[in-house]
């Protein structure tokens, strides 16, 4: 029996639609080689980031098809991954980042820094490059969290970023005593972040988030001023004060042109679980949450568990569903996001198979989808 053609194993490809993109991979670009030896087929799929979270799911669906083929012994199907970045003007300023992020929220004490330095870890994990800048000049967090003392390398006239957990940080936390307060007005703020931008070798980065401090001042006119974002995801609780504050936020980026890739509802419940011993499966706990009433029945071991909504329920959905957004994704409150964010390790790294740390895997999936979906809205497609 012959060897497949290359038509052939195009057109068996052809049969797999990106979700997002609404296009099969082949007409998209994303089958980038295929070598053909006889019966053994060796193809390469590149697509558009390597947080992207339906990677397997396209690669069993390739070698599926292609298995079917007439002749075919064997099958190689390489996934790899390449961030285009952001389309228009080229940038005069952080040449090498391709998508440059704000996070951001409307209030502070909402664990903006939490969501952003795991966002990053959980992005690098799946082998992008990425950094965070903080821009929070006046709380900046992200040393403490990430772990990082000390004042950064100089290279020339650039600094280098500090480095840990596979993520380039730089923030003016490492270069002032812990205990000196930042008393600037707005032009100094808006020279450090352009300093920070241009005067730091970031390299070549697929993702930079941006951290930066609560509301609607300074450093977010003077980021959107400096350089065209890619997006912004904002943080909120799910009480109504925090959600108040967004909608001013939401108001902020919409003004300056920036797009909201979505909102992250941060705490979102306490999970409470326990086991009542001696008890049959199906016994009513009944716990009071100062809010009211929760009932929870047992298994048949004793145990419950339940979220007790301490901050309320459905701030984030009902923000998305009025302003056109999506939720990227709920974080319940845990003692074990506090510890590793004190102790300099991320939930993200402390914790990998927590149901949180999952979660964060999650959302930055979401994110880096939300962005591949925008470089192609600006690409022309071949047909």
């Amino acid at each position: 029996m012959s060897a497949p053609t290359r038509e052939a194993v195009l057109d068996a490809l052809r049969a797999i639609q990106d979700p997002d993109l609404f296009k099969d991979i082949v007409t998209l670009g994303f089958v980038r080689d295929v070598q053909i030896d006889g019966g053994k087929i060796k193809v390469n799929i590149n697509l558009t980031t390597p947080a992207c979270p339906v990677k397997e799911q396209m690669k069993g669906q390739a070698e599926q098809l292609l298995r079917k083929l007439p002749g075919v012994k064997e099958v190689q199907v390489d996934m790899t991954a390449e961030v285009r970045g952001q389309q228009g003007p080229p940038r005069q300023i952080a040449v090498g980042i391709k998508h440059i992020v704000a996070v951001s929220s409307g209030k502070g004490g909402v664990g903006k820094s939490t969501v952003c330095v795991n966002l990053a870890v959980a992005l690098c994990k799946t082998g992008a490059r990425v950094g965070i800048l903080d821009c929070d000049v006046y709380g900046p967090d992200i040393p403490m969290m990430m772990g990082l003392t000390g004042e950064p390398e100089a290279l020339g006239k650039k600094l280098i970023p500090k480095e840990r957990h596979g993520v380039k940080t730089m923030s003016i936390g490492y270069l002032l005593a812990e205990d000196k307060p930042v008393i600037w007005r707005g032009p100094m703020v808006h020279k450090l972040i352009e300093q920070f931008l241009g005067d730091v070798e970031w390299g070549a980065l697929d993702y930079l988030l941006v951290d930066m401090p609560p509301g609607t001042g300074d450093a977010q006119l003077s980021l959107a001023q400096l350089v065209p974002l890619s997006g912004c995801v904002l943080v909120t609780t799910p009480q109504a004060v925090s959600t108040y504050d967004v909608t001013k936020a939401i108001g902020m980026f919409r003004q300056v042109n920036v797009e909201i890739m979505g909102i992250v509802e941060n705490m979102a419940g306490y999970l409470v679980a326990g086991t009542v011993a001696g008890v049959k499966a199906g016994t009513e706990v009944a716990l009071e949450t100062g809010a009211g009433i929760e009932r929870v029945r047992t298994d048949a071991n004793g145990r419950f568990e339940v979220s007790v909504p301490v901050f309320g329920s459905g701030g984030a959905e009902r923000l998305a569903k009025k302003h056109g957004f999506p939720v990227l994704g709920r974080v319940p409150l845990n003692p074990v996001v506090r510890v590793g964010g004190d102790a300099g390790d991320p939930v993200t790294i402390a914790a990998p198979d927590s149901p949180i740390a999952k979660e964060f895997a999650a959302i930055a999936g979401r994110l880096a989808q939300k962005l591949a979906i925008a470089e192609h809205r600006a690409l022309p497609v071949l047909q």
